[in-house]
């Protein structure tokens, strides 16, 4: 699975380095322009990773409770449970569409504006949560407003804004903290999400959301240091660029391997809960399962990010994907109990989101860290195209058969089609034909 052939252990640094290489030289359509790292000199990146892990931590772990909040809500308003998965499958379609573009306004005008924005509508995302009355009111605004809102929050803005600062030979190491911190918010936020609507109920719940959101908003300057190594980059054609890595069909084979991580990663967070109370277990199983996930996948990430400087990143992933449906079956088939959860819990949670740091770094590796939003952003609408299945479908399935039966075989079957997409990938960087391929 190594980068090297002869036992070595570096090929994924190396290729990262002749990546940030070319990419200051030329951008993927051979216009020249200043690379990153030259511009950013030897200016510490810390202050802009603490600053970075702190949103994540609130922007990943506020919108990993809504499945707590399906069986409170459908209940309250009479809705059917696939009108609240639809509004959050609208929400994770539009936070990849969104991300696309505003991960193009990060990498041309700095990421501090694009988190304001996103900052901004994720407040106003959860108020229009709270006072929903109708399914559409709904998919407006925990679908619409709150999917563009962690676009402009979320992993895509943050790695990328990492990515334009950190030297190549620790990417992959930075984006596995960071990726770690959202996973850590995950968990501190589920037990806190269940414990207020408890006591609190649902809707007080939403508001006192919409008020640790706000928070983005303070926060947001501390990323200004990475800000002004985009002006440089903002100089290149974004429509160049794209045109010239879509014509990549290393860049279809990740864009649909990382279809298939939205689809499970979504459905199993917010249909599990629902999943095992139909299963006859409390709601706080449920919470704590989620939980769990969150937790063990801050080892996961940060595990995936430093296995991502030494390995063949693409052999990584396909791994993943494998051990995912493994992991998924054997739950199935064990029987059900808080010991069994809580064990398929911590065993997803180490695979969980250690496909973002590989992934994004992949994108690195071959095609630049100039217009790493961009990439990163069409590549992560693949992500969000599944995830609006995965959390639609289930929702779906369970209203159709009464049951997630199919839906747990769909995933199953879709963690094996994911590790084939992965398998073909070339990792050299972009135009580096006559370098024998790695991995």
């Amino acid at each position: 699975m190594g980068e090297g052939r002869g036992g070595t252990a570096t090929g994924s640094a190396a290729a990262d380095s002749a990546a940030g290489a070319t990419a200051a030289g030329a951008n993927v359509g051979g216009e020249p322009a200043q690379g990153p790292r030259a511009s950013a000199g030897h200016r510490s990146y810390l202050p802009v990773l603490l600053f970075g892990c702190a949103i994540l931590i609130i922007s990943t772990g506020v919108r990993s409770s809504f499945g707590l909040f399906m069986p409170e809500m459908t209940l309250a308003r009479g809705w059917s449970r696939e009108s609240f998965s639809f509004a959050i499958a609208l929400q994770n379609l539009m936070w990849g569409l969104g991300g696309s573009f505003l991960g193009a306004m990060a990498d041309r005008y700095g990421s501090m504006r694009t988190l304001l924005l996103g900052g901004v509508l994720y407040v106003l995302g959860f108020l229009g949560m709270a006072w929903a009355e109708t399914g559409t009111m709904l998919s407006l605004s925990a679908g619409l407003v709150m999917g563009i809102a962690i676009g402009g929050t979320s992993f895509g803005i943050i790695l990328a804004t990492l990515g334009r600062i950190v030297p190549a030979e620790q990417r992959s190491f930075a984006f596995g903290i960071g990726v770690a911190a959202g996973s850590f918010g995950q968990f501190l936020f589920l037990p806190l999400a269940g414990a207020l609507i408890a006591s609190l109920g649902w809707q007080v719940t939403l508001l006192i959301h919409a008020a640790i959101v706000g928070l983005i908003l303070v926060l947001a300057p501390g990323v200004r240091g990475a800000d002004g190594n985009v002006t440089q980059a903002a100089q290149l054609r974004f429509g160049q660029t794209l045109r010239s890595t879509m014509a990549d069909r290393n860049f279809h084979l990740l864009f649909w391997g990382y279809f298939v991580c939205g689809l499970q990663v979504v459905f199993i967070q917010l249909h599990l809960p629902a999943y095992l109370i139909d299963k006859g277990m409390p709601a706080n199983i449920g919470a704590t399962a989620v939980a769990l996930i969150g937790l063990f996948n801050v080892i996961g990430s940060f595990a995936a990010g430093v296995l991502g400087q030494k390995l063949s990143r693409k052999w990584l992933l396909a791994a993943i994907y494998i051990v995912r449906s493994i992991v998924i079956g054997l739950f199935l088939l064990a029987p059900l109990g808080a010991l069994s959860v809580y064990v398929f819990s911590a065993a997803m949670g180490l695979l969980w989101l250690s496909t973002v740091p590989l992934t994004n770094a992949l994108i690195g590796q071959r095609w630049g860290v100039q217009y790493l939003g961009l990439l990163g952003g069409v590549v992560f609408f693949g992500h969000q195209i599944g995830s609006f299945l995965g959390a639609w479908l289930g929702g779906r399935f369970f209203d159709t058969f009464g049951n997630y039966d199919y839906a747990w075989a769909m995933i199953i079957a879709f963690g094996l089609f994911a590790a084939v997409m992965h398998a073909p990938i070339d990792q050299r960087p972009s135009g580096q034909r006559g370098v024998p391929a790695a991995g």
